[in-house]
């Protein structure tokens, strides 16, 4: 079974694939926080790419806010779980709740992590978007259709591991997949580092203002 140390080495495993992109004036990388962000730290330092989070929070289920019945982005749009949603008899009223509970998380984490920055212009833009593992692939999938919205020129996804059924899943919507291995059976992404510490704000933090106007072009 595949393990990395930490998330700083899948970082860099991930940059390897990303090669041909190192110089392009044209790339960002959007790390999904916390985790996320620093795997995508190690590829921004390697391609010599400018840093920004892309904030998604999943939604939690009735007394169980562990188990996701789906996901919302930043520019709110919304991925739901129709299967777990009806099977758990969830409200229209509860689902509008929770989403404006995570959607309210998305704004304080906006805040504090880009310190009153406006985000990086996307516009044209080869966008790495990263995070440290991908599970049930609801987060990413409202982040990509978020993306989507946006007028940048390609959409690029790397993560270090997820299940061969998701990972297959989130390729359809993307113009590029970097994946360092899909093992089965999947139980969760910790499983697969043996550093898996929480991360906290700060670093999320540290690591923006180094390197946000990185850029060799």
């Amino acid at each position: 079974m595949i393990r990395f140390r930490n998330r700083e080495e899948a970082g860099k495993l991930l940059a390897q694939r990303l090669e041909d992109l190192r110089g392009d004036p044209r790339v960002v990388v959007l790390g999904v926080p916390r985790g996320g962000v620093v795997v995508a730290a190690e590829i921004a330092r390697h391609l010599g790419a400018p840093l920004d989070v892309y904030i998604t929070r999943k939604l939690g289920a009735p007394g169980n806010p562990e188990l996701a019945i789906g996901a919302v982005a930043e520019d709110g749009t919304l991925v739901l779980d129709d299967k777990a949603i009806y099977m758990l008899a969830i409200s229209d009223a509860y689902l509008e709740r929770e989403r404006e509970r995570q959607q309210e998380e998305i704004r304080r984490r906006a805040r504090i992590y880009r310190a009153g920055r406006p985000p990086i212009p996307l516009e044209g833009k080869r966008v790495v978007l990263v995070d440290d593992g991908v599970a049930t692939g609801q987060t990413l999938e409202a982040a990509i259709r978020a993306l989507r919205k946006q007028p940048i020129a390609e959409l690029i996804l790397a993560v270090p591991v997820g299940p061969p059924s998701t990972i297959e899943r989130l390729r359809k919507l993307v113009d590029r997949l970097e994946v360092l291995a899909t093992p089965e059976p999947f139980w969760a992404v910790g499983m697969f580092y043996d550093d898996f510490h929480q991360v906290t704000d700060e670093e999320v933090i540290r690591l923006l203002e180094e390197l946000r106007g990185t850029s060799t072009g």
